[in-house]
């Protein structure tokens, strides 16, 4: 009996018992079920033979290939000057938007430095091995490319409401950039399939999984939470409400402050662990770049590990599936372009820096093929996974784990929530835009009660979905972005935008 079936009969037998529905295993069944037939219809192995390729993630390591080239490594071109950008040398006085750069860039980090830098980096390694790190760090290169497409477009095609709210990302850049090349039903349909996929990414990727994974590591340090789960979930739907009822500029001065202090935490206990034993990094980088190429029994082979490495990279930077396009549509850019440069450093920090660093702390604790760890790699707590990595430090490292893990899942859910109340708004109009966010921190205190086995399998399913529709634009619209590219490049070496820079601000 496949997987399907088995869910869709563990479905079947729990609606006698809906009354009972905050049991765990009701909601996996239903998770089980829906898991399926997305599945079927997204993402079937489009590699013949033993490796295991499903369509999305093809499409997006083709589509990042693509742009990296097509724009001559922007991703190492254009860094240093997307660093003035961050600095302010070129912010604008009088502008329109609702955030700074380095606030959108907050924000959006925000929601990609989550629980996918702890606990997807541990399921990677555990289900494909170290060489799937790698392929990580590939994934996270090109994914720069990706995420400085998308950004510039969201910038490009943004529209400012009558209320002053900005509405901008794929939904805007899908509907008008078709509509410009004589295809607006075509455009618009896939404009409302990704606002779908985004409100259940939200309310997946960006809040059920959050949330599950982080009582996880919480309820190890704090026995209460273990008794009580449900506890835990109320008290993060109250910390997620307090900031998302306010909108975008709270959302975006929350991360403003939480976002560097939780990236140095986390750095810093990471260090710690690869310093104390320097000894063994020579040896995991050595496990990390041979079983790249040669994987030791890893389903699939050097195929498998790839599409491990691309999907833990996508789940974690977002890069390609164009969510963080909407928080960048809001900043304050006088070229939207500069935006995009500044939204390159998004899967630099979040793919290359911190998964990297998680990846380096499993490999040389070995918990990821450790047998005592089993229980924790069959049920895909990545969570636990790196905290017993933190454990073979000092007994009370899992409490700076656990820290991270409470900030990186906060801070994601405050973000997620945005992306998709644009969605929602973009679908319904701004009157329901309220609703949305009350549905939200509601889902959150359902999550509390919810089994995590089938939420990561879930999460992936909408999160890469996403990357269908806005790429198919990221393929159609980027002769627009090579444009501007240019263009910017020649007033860039000319001395042009200084010249600019030093008449704004003679006024």
């Amino acid at each position: 009996m496949d997987k399907g079936k088995i869910a869709g009969a563990a479905l079947l037998a729990s609606l006698p018992g809906l009354t009972r529905a905050a049991e765990p295993g009701h909601f996996d069944a239903a998770f089980g079920v829906i898991n399926h037939y997305l599945s079927l219809v997204l993402f079937w192995d489009v590699l013949p033979g033993e490796g295991d390729m499903p369509f999305i993630v093809g499409w997006l390591i083709v589509g990042a290939l693509f742009l990296t080239l097509r724009f001559n490594f922007v991703n190492l071109r254009m860094m240093g000057h997307a660093f003035s950008i961050l600095r302010g040398k070129y912010r604008p006085k009088r502008e329109a938007g609702d955030v700074t750069p380095f606030q959108a860039l907050s924000t959006a980090l925000s929601a990609t430095v989550g629980l996918g830098n702890i606990a997807g980096v541990a399921i990677a390694i555990s289900i494909g091995g170290p060489g799937a790190t790698f392929w990580m760090i590939v994934a996270g290169f090109l994914g720069m490319t990706s995420k400085f497409t998308e950004v510039t477009l969201a910038q490009m095609y943004r529209v400012f409401r009558p209320d002053g709210h900005v509405m901008g990302g794929a939904m805007e850049y899908l509907s008008r950039g078709f509509a410009e090349k004589g295809l607006p039903r075509l455009g618009k349909g896939l404009a409302i399939l990704f606002a779908l996929l985004t409100i259940g990414g939200s309310l997946g990727a960006g809040n059920a999984f959050q949330l599950s994974q982080s009582m996880g590591a919480v309820q190890g340090e704090v026995a209460f939470f273990r008794d009580y789960p449900i506890a835990y979930g109320l008290l993060m739907a109250l910390a997620v409400g307090l900031v998302i009822i306010g909108g975008l500029r709270r959302i975006a001065h929350t991360a403003e402050a939480v976002v560097p202090f939780m990236i140095l935490v986390y750095i810093g206990a990471c260090l710690w662990i690869i310093l104390a034993n320097v000894e063994l990094l020579p040896m995991a980088v050595a496990k990390i770049v041979v079983e790249a190429f040669s994987p030791v029994a890893v389903a699939g082979g050097m195929v498998g590990v790839i599409v491990q490495g691309f999907k833990r990279a996508v789940f974690s930077s977002e890069a390609g599936i164009g969510s963080a396009a909407i928080a960048h549509s809001a900043a304050k850019v006088h070229y939207p372009i500069q935006q995009g440069f500044v939204a390159l450093y998004e899967p630099f920090i979040d793919t290359i820096i911190i998964c990297t660093m998680t990846a380096l702390v499993i490999v040389i604790t070995g918990v990821y093929n450790a047998p005592e760890h089993a229980a924790l790699v069959d049920g895909r707590n990545g969570a636990a996974l790196t905290a017993a990595a933190f454990a073979t430090m000092h007994d009370w490292f899992p409490k700076i784990l656990a820290l991270s893990v409470l900030l990186f899942a906060y801070s994601t859910m405050i973000s997620w929530s945005y992306y998709g109340e644009r969605c929602w708004t973009y679908l319904f109009g701004e009157r329901y835009s309220l609703a949305y966010r009350l549905m939200f921190v509601a889902f959150i205190v359902v999550a509390s009660v919810t089994s995590a086995s089938h939420l990561l399998d879930f999460s992936d399913l909408l999160i890469l979905s996403m990357a269908f529709p806005n790429f198919i634009a990221l393929y159609a619209l980027h002769g627009k972005v090579g444009a501007a590219l240019k263009e910017y490049r020649a007033k860039l070496h000319s001395g042009e935008l200084d010249r600019e820079l030093a008449r704004e601000l003679a006024r």
